[in-house]
């Protein structure tokens, strides 16, 4: 279950860096990283996004209940990928055009789908067997 807090570190930190990268970008511009994103609008839905999953896996851990770890690994990683597709699309104006980024979409949502669903489906369990049913 450790993943949970190795995944909400790269989130924090992926959190923190966007940050920067758009304060600079923004309000110190630096000749070559003024132009390097292209799209602050997708760059600033990754950043809530990177806080959403680090508070997620945060929290799952928080509980204290035991987990499956392949849902965790699952997770961790799909809740780090998931924001990194706006931080990419963020610089690449033809993101959403290119296979490769529709494929890493694709696989992104599945992995974190199944890493919150299983870990829904284990919150669940637990509900219920505490009220007996």
């Amino acid at each position: 279950m450790e993943i949970l807090l190795i995944g909400a570190v790269a989130c924090i930190t992926a959190l923190i860096s966007s940050a920067w990268l758009m304060t600079f970008a923004k309000w110190f511009p630096i000749k070559g990283v003024d132009e390097f994103v292209v799209d602050y609008k997708t760059l600033i839905r990754a950043h809530v996004d990177y806080a959403l999953m680090a508070l997620f896996g945060l929290g799952f851990y928080g509980l204290g209940i035991q987990l499956p770890v392949v849902a965790c690994w699952c997770l961790a990683i799909g809740g780090f990928s998931n924001p990194t597709i706006f931080t990419i699309a963020a610089f690449d104006p033809n993101f959403w055009n290119k296979m490769i980024w529709k494929v890493y979409t694709a696989l992104s949502f599945t992995v974190s789908s199944i890493g919150f669903m299983w870990i829904a489906y284990t919150l669940l369990k637990y509900a219920l067997a505490k009220y007996g049913i």
